[in-house]
């Protein structure tokens, strides 16, 4: 909580600095920017993303040989599927509501005559599925395709445990390197108010005050709908399903969400949303490493509520009416869309521009949100890996292996199933 509240700080101060730049010194920014703030938030990135292949194949492969069950293995990815899908739907039901009621299109006079946007193409559906098999693991790791890593990782720890007694130094050196890796994460976070403060500092000050004042109404839609989501689907999931109290669960990953704020990374944040859930949550690290680590490729609440709010924002924006039969395809398409793009870099867009095009909305309109996406993102990411522990809480929980807190609301040791 001391190094949370370091990064709030580290937060506001960036805050403070980068709109006080854009306001006042503006042709200061850009050098500041290039050889401080750019430097800082690249400098932590990194090395965040430096850990996220290691932990993701140490700790699934650790996650995968404790469950050793295939029945069990199976059950429990289904209902971590099940979870991710359902609460995709939720959410983009309750931006398109927030966005339709509030109507953010229409707050301003927005030119959409001359602005342009090249959309990439996802690739199909089919391809993704198929490729999560990979052909070569050592470049599945070195690409950072998190499907295949995951894959593989569950396979080398699904003949771990048949193996049993044969493979003992394996297990050895794989419990030793988690070890190693949490030491590493432990370290690393150290820096991390500073790569906080250069991360938003220049989110903030490239943007500036009026960019923001432009886009308010539909900043406000979606920081609603993302609220929302958060305290009602999940707070709700982890009451009635995971049997524990919303105030306990939100109090106690809080800093694994001030992280994934700073970062905008689902991905560079894993590590320490996984250490969080598992010491702080009490979810097994055979649970936590499987759902999160799933989680951060293809769960996309965050990103759906975008796309929900977006979809209407550029539609009120162009004068174009939406049919019901339109906004129930916006839901399907979004949701199947969420898993289709999940190894695809800037996966957010490309879900966006997929949904546009489904109800025949022009893809342009991208443009008009790309303004305040940075901003949003800081957001959104924080929801999605929430989303990620709030189902590692109720999938332990339905397997009967979730630890109970202590009376401090924070667990002395993590239980490992």
């Amino acid at each position: 909580m001391k190094l949370a509240r370091n990064i709030i700080i580290a937060l506001i101060a960036g805050v403070i600095v980068g709109l006080a730049l854009n306001l006042f010194a503006p042709n200061v920014f850009g050098p500041v920017d290039t050889y401080l703030f750019g430097p800082l938030g690249t400098i932590f990135l990194n090395l965040m993303k430096m850990l996220v292949v290691p932990v993701v194949f140490v700790a699934i492969a650790l996650g995968t040989a404790g469950i050793g069950d295939p029945k069990k293995l199976g059950r429990i990815g289904g209902k971590t599927l099940g979870f991710f899908l359902i609460t995709t739907a939720v959410a983009i039901v309750i931006a398109l509501a927030l966005a339709l009621v509030l109507k953010p299109g229409l707050a301003g006079d927005f030119d959409t005559a001359g602005i342009s946007y090249e959309a990439q193409e996802a690739p199909p559906v089919m391809d993704t599925l198929l490729g999560i098999i990979p052909t070569n693991p050592i470049a599945a790791m070195a690409e950072g395709n998190m499907l295949q890593l995951i894959f593989f990782s569950a396979l080398v720890g699904f003949g771990i445990a048949m193996l049993g007694k044969k493979v003992e130094r394996v297990t050895e050196v794989l419990e030793q390197a988690n070890e190693l890796i949490m030491y590493l994460i432990t370290f690393v976070m150290k820096f991390a108010p500073y790569g906080a403060f250069g991360l938003i500092a220049s989110a903030v000050g490239s943007q500036g005050f009026d960019a923001i004042q432009a886009m308010g109404m539909y900043m406000g839609v979606v920081l609603g709908a993302l609220l929302i989501h958060t305290l009602v689907v999940y707070g709700g999931a982890v009451s009635l399903m995971g049997k524990r109290s919303p105030v306990w669960f939100f109090k106690n990953f809080f800093p694994a969400q001030v992280v994934a704020f700073s970062t905008a990374s689902s991905a560079a944040t894993l590590p320490v949303s996984m250490k969080t859930a598992q010491e702080r949550l009490k979810v097994p690290e055979s649970i936590s490493s499987f759902t999160q680590s799933l989680g951060a490729t293809i769960n996309m609440d965050g990103t759906a509520i975008m796309q929900g709010a977006a979809v209407v924002f550029i539609a009120q924006a162009y004068g174009i009416d939406l049919s019901m039969g339109a906004l129930l395809t916006v839901v399907l398409t979004a949701v199947l869309a969420s898993i289709g793009t999940a190894a695809v870099p800037g996966a957010g867009l490309i879900m966006l521009a997929m949904v546009l095009t489904s109800v025949g909305l022009p893809v342009e309109g991208i443009a008009l949100v790309l303004g305040v996406d940075r901003l949003l993102d800081m957001v959104r990411t924080a929801v999605n890996i929430t989303g990620d522990a709030a189902a590692a809480v109720v999938i332990s929980q339905s397997e009967g292996v979730l630890g109970e807190p202590d009376a401090e609301g924070v667990p002395a040791e993590t239980e490992t199933a």
